[in-house]
């Protein structure tokens, strides 16, 4: 436990508050759950101790310590009591500035002076949050990922070196890995570099180069991967990656595949097609055909399918180090530690050398997968480098 945090509110109890929550208090803070409504804060409970079951069968936590643990978490919709003591305070309400920027007025204004405050936004940018807050020493963004280990921590302008060590420390006494960002950037690291990736993935298969079990296929083969990106855009759910494409600034993504991606997401979730929760995405749940014991020995993998993936993989993780982010090695342990997968996006370009690479992205960019001015500064990165 950090020496300078020990109470720990989380505002927002949806999915991702839940689990921060649940899991600070098996690390043995004094956790206190916050949401406006009511019906959400009993559900919350629900939650909670599904978390606790999966922290105790991942021996997070002990099974002797676990009954206790939903008895000592406060649930509440009285923000005074949510705020009063708290030290540390994480936000994941819905992912709407506006929305965001009145949650923290509101906790700056509550909170003791000593309070740190968080977001835990996927794509919007803290600073535009932190100039809502006089505290803006004791802001910063503290990004999780549901069920890994690796959190970013990213100033906001304004935030201190102090307040930067204590959420590192605090980090790390949750057993999480942190990752410290250069600079603010949209997606962090691991999202700036996954959501081109699904969105090559989707767009692979709406413009019919290759079926959802064909794409999956090649990444697995490929990247000793235990599902590919189609089944990852149903385990984070449809409607969440839908959010994150409308709401990227446009400098950030190429505007044609945005398009393209948006039109197939657009449409399954009119269905109701949202993904594992609803039963039905781009699998059938709850035993996906890509879990299947030889799912990928039903037939020859396409090798054509996965060039565009890594290229834009590696590409997207080049965009990264080149805006000073992160560097290379700190950008591949994040995939590997975001992903649990062996290699990053760095190592690989080496595995199959940047003439090759680069060959690969400029068919891509000629057949309208990849932005030509973001190619150029892609190769203009690897000159650099060289």
């Amino acid at each position: 436990m950090s020496n300078t945090i020990r109470n720990v509110s989380f505002v927002g109890a949806g999915n991702m508050g839940c689990f921060n929550a649940t899991k600070a208090a098996c690390a043995g803070y004094r956790v206190t759950l916050y949401d406006v409504n009511e019906a959400v804060l009993d559900h919350a409970r629900l939650l909670c101790q599904g978390y606790i079951d999966y922290f105790v069968g991942t021996a997070y936590s002990s099974e002797e310590g676990a009954p206790g643990i939903l008895a000592a978490m406060v649930f509440t919709g009285d923000f005074a009591q949510a705020s009063a003591e708290a030290d540390l305070v994480s936000e994941s309400v819905f992912e709407q500035l506006a929305i965001k920027r009145e949650v923290h007025r509101k906790l700056d204004a509550s909170c003791p002076a000593h309070t740190i405050l968080t977001t835990n936004s996927s794509f919007l940018l803290g600073s535009d949050i932190e100039n809502a807050v006089t505290r803006g020493d004791r802001f910063a963004a503290m990004h999780s990922y549901m069920g890994s280990p690796l959190v970013d921590i990213v100033a906001s302008g304004r935030t201190s070196a102090a307040t930067l060590q204590a959420l590192e420390t605090y980090t790390r006494s949750l057993q999480a890995v942190p990752l410290m960002l250069k600079k603010e950037y949209p997606g962090y690291v691991l999202n700036a570099i996954l959501g081109p990736l699904l969105g090559m993935a989707i767009t692979l298969v709406a413009e019919g180069f290759g079926s959802v079990e064909q794409v999956d296929r090649a990444w697995m083969s490929y990247r000793s991967a235990s599902m590919g990106p189609m089944g990852i855009i149903d385990i984070i759910g449809l409607g969440l990656i839908q959010s994150g494409w409308k709401n990227r600034p446009a400098n950030t993504i190429d505007a044609g595949l945005r398009d393209r991606v948006l039109a197939i997401l657009d449409r399954m979730i009119a269905a109701n097609q949202l993904g594992a929760s609803t039963g039905k995405g781009f699998y059938s749940y709850p035993e996906p055909a890509f879990a299947q014991p030889r799912f990928l020995d039903q037939e020859p993998v396409v090798e054509a399918l996965y060039h565009p993936l890594m290229t834009v993989w590696i590409a997207s993780a080049i965009k990264v180090a080149d805006a000073d982010v992160a560097d290379p090695t700190e950008i591949d342990r994040a995939w590997m530690v975001g992903t649990s997968l062996a290699q990053g996006p760095f190592a690989a370009l080496k595995t199959v050398g940047t003439e090759f690479f680069i060959t690969l992205l400029e068919a891509l960019v000629a057949a309208g997968g990849f932005d030509p001015d973001d190619a150029y500064r892609v190769c203009h990165y690897l000159k650099k480098m060289a």
